[in-house]
């Protein structure tokens, strides 16, 4: 049976290169059939071999149309003839390992990364999750049907989903882990230590800034002097060698 991984892209904070990253590391990181999909606006320079598909639609207000939000879209149902148990990636993410556990593990429920920032919390961290394509709908429904309501009760996308999805559960703690708030070591060791990559790692997600290609050459983009001073990655080769 075919692995089916979707992706959705928009706007222009990240370019085809992430997009055609993803898909690379995608094929040499598993062992079994499968396939990308990738729901965008603009498919412009994409590896041919991933499969493209329209934006989907969904009631959202323009303030928020082009934030993590519009990931909803992607649990109505049906969508793009998706079935089964369906993988999701951002496109920041750096595969670093076999991502074919990812579809074995708790089969037909939904998986999510615990969210790094609130552990113990139960609320996951959607820059990585699977979910049974169409049991969930309510989570598109309930947004699509009143957003106003939704926006004024949840901060960001994942806490309303990590409250109102049934049956969750959250990976491994090793399986996924965040650069920023697992890797890199605190101020001011930061300044001295390269992140090291843990064993076991298969996916680290790059929430926020730096991005992977900044983070790779030591360069964490910050607005004001003051932020300077303990914003700051070093070099760090391994996401190079991962992340191409």
């Amino acid at each position: 049976m075919t692995q089916t991984i979707i992706c959705i892209k928009w706007g222009t904070r990240y370019g085809v290169e992430y997009l055609n990253r993803l898909a690379s590391m995608i094929k040499r990181n598993t062992k079994r059939p499968t396939r990308l999909v990738c729901f965008t606006e603009d498919s412009t320079g994409a590896d041919p071999w991933v499969e493209i598909a329209p934006l989907p639609p969904i009631n959202i207000p323009d303030r928020v149309a082009w934030t993590p939000w519009r990931k909803l879209s992607l649990w109505q149902h049906p969508l793009a003839g998706l079935t089964g148990d369906v993988l999701f990636f951002d496109l920041d993410v750096v595969i670093t390992g076999s991502i074919d556990e990812f579809f074995d593990f708790e089969p037909g429920r939904f998986c999510v990364a615990e969210n790094w920032t609130q552990p113990n919390s139960g609320v996951g961290n959607t820059s990585l999750y699977r979910f049974p394509a169409g049991r969930m709908r309510h989570i598109f429904d309930d947004f699509n049907r009143d957003p106003e309501k939704i926006l004024a009760q949840y901060e960001i996308e994942q806490q309303f989903i990590s409250a109102v999805a049934s049956d969750m559960v959250f990976w491994p703690s090793e399986w996924a882990v965040s650069f920023k708030h697992s890797l890199l070591p605190r101020w001011p060791l930061n300044f001295f230590l390269t992140p090291k990559l843990p064993p076991g790692t298969k996916l680290v997600a790059f929430t926020g800034k730096p991005d992977p290609d900044e983070a790779a050459i030591g360069r964490w983009p910050v607005k004001g002097a003051w932020k300077r001073l303990y914003k700051h990655v070093r070099p760090t080769p391994w996401i190079t060698e991962h992340w191409r």
